[in-house]
């Protein structure tokens, strides 16, 4: 029963240092004084303080509201390691899937992951386009034709616009 409530304890102190430690690290790079954030978010300076010192840590309100500031997953403000903070917590919708090993023929394997975000199944036509400066993108033949189809629909609009 002791070591139960004091692993508990650990616990939340792992996560309130995280919590804090990732607060101040989203605040830094997003080049804000602790007096914005809490104007931003509808909250004292000195509350955002004491979320960043480890004191207290903000309510679920209050995440969700951090959150959407930093453009953040809400697990990855939470829940975020030390490793990750010095990498880069990633932005909503961007996603890091790991590394792949091109195979004797050029294949590779899409991430698990992956496959499951962007709906990939097996027989599913993908795309490959490239840019040099940048690297390679893959997407799926209808997300591609759908991109086409609007930029046509917003040149016939700007035509029709002039006319």
């Amino acid at each position: 029963m002791v070591h139960s409530i004091q692993i508990d304890i650990m616990k939340t102190r792992d996560v309130k240092n995280m919590i804090s430690m990732n607060l101040k690290t989203m605040r830094k790079l997003h080049r804000l004084t602790q007096e914005e954030v809490a104007e931003k978010i509808g909250v004292s300076r000195q509350a955002v303080a004491k979320w960043e010192n480890g004191e207290t840590v903000p309510d679920i309100q209050n995440c969700l509201a951090l959150a959407e500031l930093y453009d953040v997953v809400l697990d990855d403000l939470v829940k975020n390691s030390d490793k990750h903070v010095k990498i880069g917590i990633r932005p909503k919708g961007k996603h890091m899937f790991g590394m792949v090993k091109v195979g004797d023929r050029g294949q590779i394997v899409i991430p698990k992951k992956a496959r499951d975000i962007f709906d990939i199944r097996p027989g599913d036509r993908l795309v490959v386009l490239g840019d040099e400066a940048q690297g390679i993108a893959i997407l799926k033949s209808e997300g591609l034709l759908q991109f086409a189809e609007e930029i046509l629909q917003s040149q016939n609009d700007e035509e029709e616009d002039e006319c």
